[in-house]
């Protein structure tokens, strides 16, 4: 069984990473659900995905979380704001 990957995208156009779709998935998922209707600091997002995926991955959830919101930042699917201290949001 080949184990499907995906190239992750940076916002700042920085090389992406290259991953199992299962995780990035995983970790998408749970970052998106985490901001459904909040606006949330970096260490409460991470907080939340972490919450979300303890029991559910093995691996190390907070690089794979800071990956795949990089990617999401990168394809626009989230955003951070300008406030202070920057929080992100769903676009």
């Amino acid at each position: 069984m080949i184990d499907e990957r995906i190239l992750t995208q940076h916002p700042l156009g920085k090389s992406g990473k290259n991953i199992s779709a299962e995780a990035y998935n995983l970790h998408k998922s749970a970052i998106l659900s985490a901001l459904t209707d909040n606006e949330l600091t970096h260490k409460e997002l991470l907080n939340e995905v972490n919450q979300l995926l303890t029991d559910k991955f093995s691996g190390n959830i907070n690089w794979y979380a800071e990956t795949v919101k990089l990617d999401l930042e990168a394809r626009k699917l989230i955003e951070r704001t300008n406030s202070k201290p920057q929080k992100y949001r769903l676009v």
